[in-house]
């Protein structure tokens, strides 16, 4: 076999285990709420999520082509595909330890932070897009604060128009509600997350001259589309039990407006071919809602952490995945 046919079938490899880590890492912020709130049991939670991702993963390219051309240009690579080998380790790593320590970090955060840091150090900086890398760390920044904001927002509107209704039949019927925006949710992220491993096999693929443009092809899709459901069908428990009970008691009224409020970001930046954290403004959302509800009740000790869990994610992934590609290459 060609040597260089083989380690791409690595890197591919490689990213579709990142899509399938992710699939159980971040699907699990999209599906906490409404299994916390009882809206639904986890086995449906998990079905449902799994065929939303898939079909949301499908259905745009957007992302993908961001994040094969925006960080750096393949194209001018000439040990592209050890970046990508590096750049997938280091992601991998830092999605297993977070989740292992059941908290909610950004896919996005790790892979991004280490193509960089992979570009950095395995190809110089004067190769790496600092406006490309800059315009998506600010779309990474501003998506969770733009989260917050809706949540609490919307979760207001909620409060003033149910204020007079018994507090049983409003969370009764929300609890319904709370089944079509957890799907609503699950889509989006499959728009948005799945983009990403997608992005970097197709980055894969022009560095090593298999082809000399960004679009997507349909067994990438598919590829990513399934290892994504794949994962998700997995769960992640440790995330639910954080996000939907550790940071405030979440009652149906409360998980329809986060869930609504997160997805409306995630879809948005879908459609800005922007890629976004899903774990950021899923979390932030939820933490506006909580605001919204009663400040006092959110639990912003752990609020903290995930913050500080976020702020270095990508620095120390840039740093991890520039050891890597020192040590493997």
């Amino acid at each position: 076999m060609d040597t260089s046919l083989l380690v791409l079938g690595i890197v591919i490899f490689l990213a579709l285990a990142f899509d399938f880590i992710n699939g159980f890492h971040d699907t699990a912020n999209a599906i906490a709420t409404s299994v916390s709130t009882r809206a639904l049991t986890p086995r449906r939670a998990i079905i449902m999520a799994a065929i939303m991702n898939f079909l949301g993963a499908i259905m745009f390219t957007g992302v993908a082509k961001t994040i094969g051309g925006s960080v750096a240009n393949p194209a001018k690579l000439t040990n592209g595909i050890d970046i990508v080998i590096a750049t997938l380790i280091a992601a991998i790593i830092w999605n297993l330890l977070t989740w292992w320590f059941g908290i909610p970090s950004s896919s996005s955060h790790a892979l991004i932070g280490a193509l960089a840091g992979a570009v950095y150090v395995g190809a110089g900086a004067d190769k790496l897009n600092w406006s490309g890398f800059i315009e998506i760390v600010e779309g990474l920044v501003f998506s969770p604060l733009i989260a917050f904001v809706i949540g609490y927002i919307v979760m207001m509107i909620l409060k003033y128009i149910f204020a007079y209704r018994s507090p049983h039949t409003v969370n009764k019927g929300f609890r319904t509600m709370q089944v079509i925006t957890a799907a609503l949710q699950s889509f989006t992220h499959g728009t948005n997350d799945a983009q990403k491993a997608m992005g970097i096999i197709t980055f894969a693929l022009v560095s090593a001259g298999y082809q000399d443009h960004l679009e997507v092809p349909m067994w990438v899709k598919i590829s990513a589309a399934t290892a994504m459901a794949l994962g998700t069908s997995i769960g992640g428990w440790k995330i639910i039990k954080t996000m939907g009970t550790k940071i405030f008691k979440i009652d149906p009224i409360n998980g329809f407006a986060a869930d609504l409020s997160g997805a409306s970001v995630i879809f948005t930046a879908t459609m800005l071919h922007l890629p976004v954290s899903t774990t950021h403004a899923i979390t932030s959302a939820i933490l506006g809602v909580g605001s919204a509800k009663r400040f006092s009740a959110v639990r912003w000790s752990l609020a903290g952490r995930i913050v500080i869990t976020w702020v270095i994610t990508i620095p120390i992934s840039a740093l991890l995945a520039g050891l890597i590609f020192k040590i493997l290459f």
